[in-house]
């Protein structure tokens, strides 16, 4: 693989503004070698091989110099020299580096260009650099007091009787051994000029300390010395602190919003765990942020390294070294805050999070990347396989039998392929799903961190695929099974094992969801579990990314909901052995018909009003509006779907045309951010992950047609002469899961240009404790 295409693969995508432009670079370079060309230069190529065979030649004539003289570069005279770098000092403090080229001719012209862009890369990198170690070094100063905090609570929860006094005898009275891990000097008798985090190298060279046998240290000066300056920590940080732990329950954030106040610190177990939790992801974000830190410096010196050796061998000057030695006493090249932090926050994470077990700790700051295995490919090209003979085999006896045309066809149609049509949404919404991380790794966007995966837990496109083969393997199974038209001529029904078989399925699907076991991506369904409560008890939750993109996912999925209300009341109240039921004409059907249809559109809605209320952003206003309108919609199409009536029906066709065209307006400008007028990219945004600009524009027109499908319910589209009404549902309800796959790949496209633009390549952990007084 070329340096280029490495160099774009290791890159923090939301910093990829920031690193060194190299194929801008590269650019300039064929320029200058294309001009060396035309004034009939030799090429690199060419000039090293003459180069190296006259060498080799006049090699043989000189005098021999002995075995054993040491050998003597030539000095290097003012005519070798091609280029002078300073480093001129700014109003503001910081260095600007410059590079003078000193060949004054028509070809170093285009030289000059380069040297000139080298520059403006390389003060961007070092700049950026310096910006993003002050912002850790300052992060490192607030997880040292975090720490205070932390360790003051572990000494009170173990031993109370302790209170607020001070405990600098505690360790010589037998103190237990977790709290003796933690101990560390008072804050207020820290020297003010220690570095950002010298609290974690105190605790750990404190908790080394206190290993050692007692007795044998007693007599050694060493260890008196070391217990006069790093005594146990002092309770009296306690008395300034507050646990700021965000709201977890329902309960809790009531009570929050009631009493409108931090909560208070809680000297139990259980505000110590959440405490440490809480600290745990604080240090694990906190090092992954230096490895991609330490990575950033090491990718651009490779790339700038790469660069002037390319220059090098175009004009065959000797320009890298000189530069590359003030790369090296750089900033970029020579601070080590990056490396020492990163190892004060491995022993610490060690000492205090993982019991002095520096694998286990180690595997939590730096997990495994994830494994692309063969059994997984195999496994859904193996179903994927089975699925297609399936399929295959259903479309051939439906065809042979004539089984749509039979007399139980429309008792089939109105009973049981509502059953069966839930899976297919499931899996159609899950092939989507698959194509979209697909497209989001080709594009290189940060699906895993805009969604909020633990790094490791992601389902790849091949995982997902899997398991939407294997669930269409298995409804397709048993649709084949329970394809049986002919009643029992002497009990009047159908077999009732067959007949249960859909529920079979669902009650399975149930179960392999819900399993508490560590099978079947037990994190990834958890995390779905989890994001659907929060859709559940919208209000009570902290609104996040996932959040409402599920409850989206869930107001494309309305009939999928629907034919779960079928399942209840087909299995509930009807007689599964005659497939017959009394949905159509039951009060309470009817009732939920109307509820389900707007639950996803509800919790949209809640979702907008808790963003309002909390971010104090007006376009959550807007957004609210825009969902009240559709529910108002969907109500006034259900009504008529249930009722009929012109009045219903322009009612409803009003009411559908204004949400449409709203929703249409919000998917393209707001969730995707295009139709900007002045963009670079007319009518689109100014920047694009793909390249192909043609992409955007049909997007948008599928986008408005599939939208307006939505409408076919008011449109006059309910009967055709060759298919049944619960089939043409069923289309429309696919359009509209294809809708949402394709508005999934732009929606997290501009919201990682978002990220980008802002360069946020990390998530917000908020920190446990917070201080009322500034002074700490």
């Amino acid at each position: 693989m070329k340096f280029g295409k490495e160099f774009a693969a290791q890159m923090v995508q939301e910093w990829q503004e920031a690193y060194m432009n190299y194929n801008h670079l590269k650019t300039i370079l064929k320029d200058v070698l294309r001009f060396r060309k035309l004034r009939g230069a030799p090429s690199p190529e060419a000039a090293a091989t003459s180069h190296g065979s006259f060498k080799r030649r006049a090699s043989l004539y000189r005098a021999f110099s002995g075995l054993a003289g040491r050998y003597r570069g030539s000095p290097r005279t003012s005519e070798d020299e091609v280029i002078l770098v300073s480093a001129v000092q700014e109003s503001g403090g910081d260095e600007h580096y410059q590079t003078l080229f000193l060949d004054a001719s028509e070809e170093g012209d285009y030289e000059l260009v380069f040297f000139r862009s080298l520059d403006i890369e390389f003060n961007k990198v070092i700049n950026f650099y310096k910006k993003k170690v002050e912002e850790v070094m300052g992060e490192a100063d607030d997880l040292s007091k975090q720490m205070d905090a932390l360790i003051a609570l572990r000494i009170r929860v173990d031993d109370p009787v302790v209170g607020g006094s001070n405990i600098a005898n505690l360790a010589l009275v037998g103190f237990s051994s977790a709290s003796e891990s933690v101990v560390h000097p008072p804050i207020n008798s820290r020297n003010p000029g220690w570095s950002s985090m010298e609290v974690i190298q105190e605790v750990e060279m404190s908790a080394e300390a206190n290993s050692e046998d007692t007795n044998k240290r007693t007599h050694d000066e060493n260890y008196k010395k070391e217990t006069e300056t790093f005594r146990p920590a002092s309770l009296e940080v306690l008395d300034l602190v507050k646990i700021n732990v965000e709201p977890e329950t329902p309960l809790s954030t009531v009570k929050k919003v009631i009493l409108n106040s931090k909560t208070g610190l809680s000297y139990s177990r259980e505000g110590l765990r959440k405490a440490e939790e809480l600290m745990n992801q604080a240090f694990v974000e906190f090092y992954r942020k230096l490895r991609l830190l330490k990575s950033y410096c090491f990718l651009n010196q490779l790339a700038f390294s790469k660069i002037m050796k390319k220059y090098d061998k175009i004009t065959m000057r000797n320009a890298s070294k000189p530069y590359l030695n003030m790369v090296d006493n750089s900033y970029l090249g020579s601070s080590d805050e990056v490396t020492k932090l990163m190892e004060r926050v491995e022993a610490a994470f060690i000492k205090h999070f993982s019991n002095g077990n520096r694998r286990k700790g180690m595997n939590t700051l730096r997990p495994k990347p994830k494994k692309e295995r063969h059994r997984i490919t195999f496994s859904m090209g193996c179903f994927t396989g089975c699925s297609a003979a399936l399929l295959i085999a259903l479309v051939v006896i439906i065809h042979a039998r004539d089984i749509l045309s039979s007399e139980g066809g429309p008792q089939y149609m109105d009973n049981i392929f509502p059953l069966y049509s839930l899976y297919g949404f499931i899996v159609l919404h899950m092939l989507m799903y698959a194509a979209n991380i697909y497209f989001w790794k080709r594009y290189r966007i940060n699906y895993a961190f805009i969604f909020g995966f633990k790094q490791g837990t992601e389902l790849g496109y091949r995982e997902v695929l899997l398991i939407a083969s294997g669930l269409s393997v298995l409804a397709l199974g048993c649709v084949l099974s329970n394809l049986d038209m002919e009643m029992d001529p002497r009990t009047k029904s159908f077999t009732a094992f067959t007949e249960l078989i859909p529920l079979a399925l669902l009650i399975l699907l149930l179960v392999i969801v819900f399993c508490p076991f560590n099978i079947i991506y037990r994190s990834s369904r958890f995390f779905l579990i989890r994001c659907a409560f929060h859709c559940l008890l919208a209000p009570l939750y902290k609104v996040t990314l996932p959040d409402f993109l599920l409850a989206d996912q869930l107001t494309s999925q309305v009939q999928a909901l629907r034919n779960l209300e079928f399942y209840i009341c087909y299995y509930g109240w009807g007689d599964f052995t005659t497939r017959t039921n009394t949905c159509s004409g039951s009060r309470v059907f009817e009732s939920f018909y109307f509820v389900v249809a707007m639950i996803p559109y509800w919790f949209r809605f809640l979702q907008c009003l808790r963003r309002l209320f909390e971010e104090k952003d007006s376009a959550q206003a807007y957004n609210g509006l825009k969902y009240l309108i559709i529910i108002i919609a969907v109500a006034a199409r259900t009504a008529y779907d249930l009722r009929m009536g012109m009045t219903l029906r322009i009612f409803a066709a009003a009411t559908s045309g204004a949400a449409t065209i709203m929703a249409t307006y919000w998917d393209i400008v707001v969730d995707w951010g295009l139709l900007q007028r002045d963009s670079r990219n007319p009518w689109l945004r100014d920047k694009l992950v793909i390249p192909s600009k043609s992409v955007y524009f049909v997007a948008m027109v599928l986008n408005v047609v599939l939208r307006l499908a939505w409408m076919q319910t008011v449109l006059g589209f309910r009967q055709t002469p060759f298919l049944h009404s619960k089939a043409l549902t069923a289309i429309f309800a696919c359009l509209e899961i294809i809708r949402r796959g394709i508005w999934n790949f732009f929606r997290l496209e501009n919201e990682h240009l978002n990220n980008v633009g802002k360069y946020r390549a990390f998530k917000s952990v908020p920190l446990p404790f917070y201080y009322e007084n500034k002074r700490i």
